[in-house]
């Protein structure tokens, strides 16, 4: 028996990788994101690859991922994919202290967060 499969919720020009728990704060996830909203998947590939921001690593490892997904589980053509979406959410923040002066405490918060990237396929471009 078992359950049936779920309905896919993308299109069929879309491809979706999902990383939970990213060791960052979204507000800084966020800009790295935004940075490649809208480029192409190689474009924004070499945007990361030479990003001096320390979770443009991760960043670049989802969109592979999501880049391998079109063209491994959807059949979709890698030189026409770009990124359509590019999203940040909040995940688990811990909270850790720290001794302070005067028998106070000075509190640490370490925030996650969640990336979820999509790529969709170009439609073909008439006329150029």
């Amino acid at each position: 028996m078992g359950k049936k499969p779920a309905e896919r919720v993308l299109a069929d020009i879309e491809a979706k990788a999902f990383s939970s728990s990213i060791r960052t704060s979204p507000r800084k996830l966020n800009l790295v994101a935004a940075s490649i909203r809208g480029l192409k998947a190689e474009t924004a590939l070499h945007q990361l690859t030479f990003s001096k921001r320390r979770i443009a690593g991760v960043v670049k490892v989802v969109l592979q991922s999501a880049i391998a997904n079109a063209e491994n589980n959807h059949q979709l053509d890698v030189d026409r994919l770009y990124v359509a979406e590019a999203y940040v959410g909040k995940a688990m923040v811990m909270k850790r202290w720290r001794a302070r002066a005067r028998g106070r405490v000075g509190r640490i918060e370490k925030p996650f967060s969640n990336l979820t990237v999509i790529v969709r396929e170009r439609e073909e471009a008439t006329g150029e």
